[in-house]
């Protein structure tokens, strides 16, 4: 039997490795920035067009390579950064693998124009699947540029399996905020498709930081510092208002490396305890800075995963340093000695109102008499007779009748009635504006009045925005929002089909006012839906297909969170609506709209 093991052509090692740091056009402005910085560049202009897929360019005025480096960068495992394996445990640069420029070189046609101070010219090179086709002399400034294009043009199936420019070009966005939130001290710019997204100029962190979240972020930014022996923390928290239902804005730096780990950022959540609403996430952006020697980059391709020595000390510093921050800053709730007539409510109970206890009372019940009316001549019963009042022993009913209860017919349960009649007039009842319980064939069936009214939106809404728009409201108050540039650009991209759904808008600086919105939505839902539609298009990875289904459904949502105030003939129109509805038994969101509840475990409850 022949030998079965065998060294792989040096092509397919190749692809198999970018296949690992390249996975799509974002991985590549990632690696090339940080080389830029690495080369000492204090400015770095990336130009995108249609999202990595045509063009990716990366200029920088970093310190440039010679004629021998700018060959050997494309080789495989060629580094200036690492000379020995103790070197792998102090590294204080980005890249030092020496994959990133030959994994790109392996699935991208790469041109390189690069000079050094000292050189009079420069070196032009181009590389096609690692193949170099031409490396001539050439006149260029200082630094070094590169072009990207026909990315995974010999590997089609990563190429197929990209998503929309829209999502394609929102990862781009997510490394670039990520690599310059990371060096304030340095001058960047983004331009996509001719249009200039991001010009960030040097200047302190809290600057960089309002830049990326746009208008009005200065003001939701918390400081945080807490140097020990183990780790130096710097770095900020937003306010607990600004809190978003998704984590697109928390980041964590380690040497000016972004990172992700779960279990610093619950630290983080764990400080903000009984700050936020449910379901609601805090943001930050913090800066740890540690010995080299006391962390490991080198466990992940992208380097976005790292291990760190003291991870429980760590978690604990975090914690302090953020629960001292809120305090500090009159963030946390503070105990109010003098305060005696009020009281602090649940989160969850702060927009319900104040209802005053009601207690029933029939004026005309009388425990001591009778109702067989055959108590004694002076109208007592025989059990108070028996108290000293008279001789007769007293029964078993007099006890009964004692501490008898008058039922209520049609009480507001909705279970006794006086009469078939009304039973049927009353078979729907209403429990805390939301709730609707009905009975059917096999028992009671209990209906969410909010989940069925946004199914009935969604479906109504869906199907008359295909052919026609949607009717729209015109706003006497426009309502505004102070939005990031990622929220801009997200909510510009989708202009046609949220025009076709009734919204009308001004965008002045990094404000978006809502000036009409669809007739559907009330005054008190408009922020709401506004917000959804944002966290969907701004914050998530979508598809194309799906983008209309998540903005029918965030309106749907948004018009559905309101007080539903149904009985009688209403609730039964209600339901009618609801069964016409051809996926009725879930809301858009794929939860339970109704409920059955079967005699059978009435009966086991009882």
């Amino acid at each position: 039997m022949s030998d079965l093991i065998r060294l792989l052509p040096e092509h397919i090692a190749n692809q198999i490795a970018a296949g690992e740091v390249i996975q799509r056009p974002a991985s590549v402005v990632k690696e090339m920035m940080e080389n830029a910085i690495d080369a000492g560049a204090d400015k770095i202009h990336v130009v995108i067009k249609d999202a990595g897929r045509t063009l990716i360019r990366i200029v920088d005025n970093g310190n440039g390579m010679s004629p021998n480096d700018a060959v050997m960068c494309f080789d495989r495992h060629a580094t200036s950064k690492v000379r020995s394996a103790d070197d792998l445990f102090t590294l204080t640069t980005k890249g030092f693998r020496g994959e990133a420029l030959a994994s790109v070189a392996a699935i991208a046609h790469v041109s390189m124009q690069t000079r050094r101070e000292e050189d009079d010219t420069g070196r032009s090179i181009v590389v096609e699947g690692t193949k170099i086709k031409s490396n001539d002399a050439c006149v260029c400034p200082l630094g070094t540029t590169f072009d990207v294009k026909n990315l995974f043009f010999n590997v089609p199936a990563r190429r197929n399996f990209m998503k929309s420019d829209n999502v394609e070009f929102n990862h781009i966005r997510e490394e670039f905020e990520r690599v310059v939130l990371a060096h304030p001290n340095l001058s960047f710019t983004l331009t996509h498709n001719d249009i200039e997204i991001y010009q960030l100029h040097q200047g302190g962190l809290r600057k960089r930081i309002a830049d990326i979240l746009g208008k009005g972020a200065n003001d939701k930014l918390v400081p945080v510092e807490e140097k020990t022996d183990i780790v130096s923390l710097t770095g900020f928290v937003l306010k607990p208002e600004f809190a978003r239902k998704s984590r697109g804005e928390q980041y964590l730096f380690v040497n000016d490396r972004y990172f992700r780990d779960n279990n610093l950022g619950h630290a983080v959540s764990k400080a903000f305890e009984g700050l936020l609403a449910p379901k609601n996430f805090p943001g930050y952006f913090l800066y740890l800075t540690i010995d080299p020697k006391k962390i490991d980059v080198n466990v992940h391709p992208t380097k976005t995963e790292i291990k760190f020595e003291e991870d429980r000390h760590i978690y604990m510093i975090i914690l302090s340093a953020v629960k001292q921050t809120l305090g500090k800053y009159n963030v946390m709730p503070s105990l109010d000695f003098d305060q005696e007539t009020s009281f602090d409510l649940p989160y969850s109970m702060k927009n319900q109102p104040v209802v005053e206890p009601e207690i029933k009372v029939n004026p005309m019940y009388n425990p001591f008499q009778s109702n067989s009316g055959k108590g004694s001549s002076s109208g007592f019963t025989k059990a108070v007779s028996a108290q000293g009042f008279g001789n007769n022993t007293a029964s078993p009913q007099d006890w009964e009748n004692f501490y008898s209860i008058e039922e209520e017919s049609n009480s507001e349960q909705g279970i006794l009635f006086d009469s078939e009649e009304e039973a049927t007039e009353s078979r729907e009842t209403l429990i805390k504006d939301r709730y609707l319980i009905t009975t059917c064939r096999s028992g009671l069936l209990m209906i969410d009045i909010q989940r069925a009214f946004e199914r009935m939106v969604y479906d109504d809404l869906f199907n008359r925005f295909i052919s026609n728009p949607i009717e729209s409201q015109n706003l006497l108050f426009p309502v505004e929002k102070n939005v990031s540039k990622e929220e801009l650009s997200a909510w510009e991209e989708q202009e046609q089909m949220l025009k076709r759904l009734g919204f009308q808008w001004e965008i002045r600086d990094d404000t978006l006012m809502l000036t009409a919105v669809p007739s559907v939505l009330v005054q008190e839902s408009i922020q709401v839906c506004l917000d959804l539609i944002l966290e969907e298009i701004a914050f998530k990875a979508i598809d194309k297909g799906d983008i209309a289904h998540l903005i029918v459904r965030s309106v749907a949502t948004a018009a559905g969170k309101k007080k539903h105030q149904l009985s009688g003939a209403a609730a039964e129109q209600f339901i009618e609506l609801l069964f016409a509805c051809p996926e009725h038994a879930l809301s858009p969101s794929g939860k339970k709209i109704m409920q059955t509840l079967t005699l059978d475990e009435i009966s086991n409850r009882l």
